[in-house]
């Protein structure tokens, strides 16, 4: 298997965030998927995407058409995507995706906990390059063969496909998303989940009492509203 395997295995072990903070982050995909492209599925590809991911974590469906709602009144706020990049301690790299109505409260935010955790906020390109951007698809493992699939799609950009217990994971690069969503919405091949992911290309070994320090700033920043997703160069456990 390959990294984005290994990767998935060790970030399934860590569940940090309750069902309400998953429904404020795809609340927030919603607003940002209809501000760029309608709210109609149909015509919104990233909308649809959305949809999929809210269904994939239980999301009611009137909470689902309420945000749409929400999301095309014209006096509803937009959201806009800022990443923050720095340093936990014992030199781990850290990258933060963050979806805010309000820039300056979330700098001051993610500086404090970098700074109250003996990290360091890093400028614009410090450490992204260290991570992959990559995308992912979830779809049922049924009557479809792996390994067949992956060859299939490879021309669309797959890199790498592999089964789970959630079904079929497809990976391939942040850009290849849009191909290989229409091929398999033209394949009517039911998409369960999809996203994005920065894999990091090296991690980085710690003792256990290390491991606690830069668990302490990954917890604080998990817990911000404004923050979607975290990432580290950190070794994680695989083990089950």
């Amino acid at each position: 298997m390959g990294r984005a395997f290994e990767f998935r295995k060790a970030r399934k072990m860590k569940r940090w965030s309750a069902m309400s903070k998953a429904f404020t982050r795809i609340g927030k995909d919603i607003v940002m998927a209809v501000k760029e492209g309608g709210p109609d599925p149909a015509s919104n590809s990233r909308l649809r995407a959305v949809i999929q991911n809210a269904k994939a974590v239980n999301m009611p469906k009137d909470n689902v058409e309420r945000a749409i709602k929400k999301a095309s009144d014209k006096s509803q706020g937009d959201y806009k995507e800022v990443i923050f990049e720095g340093y936990a301690p014992h030199g781990i790299a850290v990258l933060v995706e963050t979806a805010t109505d309000n820039n300056t409260r979330t700098v001051a935010n993610v500086r404090s906990y970098f700074n109250k955790c003996d990290g360091s906020l890093g400028t614009s390109g410090s450490v992204v390059f260290m991570f992959d951007h990559t995308c992912n698809f979830r779809i049922p493992n049924e009557g479809l063969d792996p390994e067949e699939l992956e060859l299939e799609l490879i021309d669309f950009g797959a890199e790498e496909v592999f089964v789970d217990e959630d079904g079929i994971l497809i990976y391939a690069p942040f850009e290849s998303f849009g191909a290989i969503q229409a091929e398999l919405e033209a394949r009517d091949i039911e998409i369960l989940s999809s996203g994005f992911e920065r894999i990091p290309q090296v991690t980085k070994k710690l003792t256990p009492e290390q491991v606690a320090d830069v668990e302490k700033l990954l917890e604080k920043l998990d817990n911000d509203d404004d923050v979607q997703n975290v990432y580290h160069t950190m070794e994680e456990s695989t083990e089950e």
